[in-house]
């Protein structure tokens, strides 16, 4: 990877399938470097589930050495026990990502749909569509899990900065 790049986490967490996607960003131009699900067995216990998830990210962090990362924050949702297993699933990432000293932000899913597309409420076709154009992939980033974790990474990008100077200034 070229010296002048910066390399961005996105992470879209869950319990049955963590999405990551990680971009780079040299020059204003946002560059492609991986992207995926960690996906967890039913099979195993929770506490279980969370530790590959922590496993397979420590592997990612070590391997492209983020500086930031944007990572969804959890929405409302009406089954809990689904909440609460990405719940648990995003304090594993934090924590990971604080551990590891990446510079992190949390975003609403509306938020990073905004950012990427335009559209606060845009569907997950028009969200993995933008992600395709915005970084020049063959075909729409898969899966689901995934093309959101890259659009978190673009978010980050797009939005953290710009909070970053603001910040400064407070």
């Amino acid at each position: 990877m070229a010296s002048d790049l910066r390399v961005v986490l996105g992470i879209d967490p869950g319990l049955a399938a963590t999405g990551f996607g990680v971009v780079g960003v040299s020059k204003n131009r946002f560059v492609h470097i991986d992207h995926g699900a960690i996906v967890t067995s039913a099979d195993l216990s929770q506490q279980d589930r969370l530790v590959v998830i922590y496993d397979e990210l420590s592997k990612i962090v070590k391997k492209y050495k983020p500086s930031d990362a944007g990572v969804e924050s959890l929405y409302f949702a009406k089954n809990v026990t689904s909440a609460l297993g990405v719940s648990e699933a995003r304090g594993v990432s934090l924590l990971l990502l604080a551990k590891n000293g990446v510079a992190t932000i949390e975003y609403s899913p509306n938020t990073i749909k905004k950012s990427v597309t335009g559209i606060a409420k845009a569907d997950k076709k028009q969200v993995q569509h933008c992600v395709k154009i915005l970084l020049g992939l063959p075909d729409l980033p898969k899966p689901n899990h995934a093309a959101d974790a890259l659009a978190a990474a673009i978010t980050r990008v797009n939005i953290g900065d710009v909070q970053k100077r603001v910040m400064a200034y407070v």
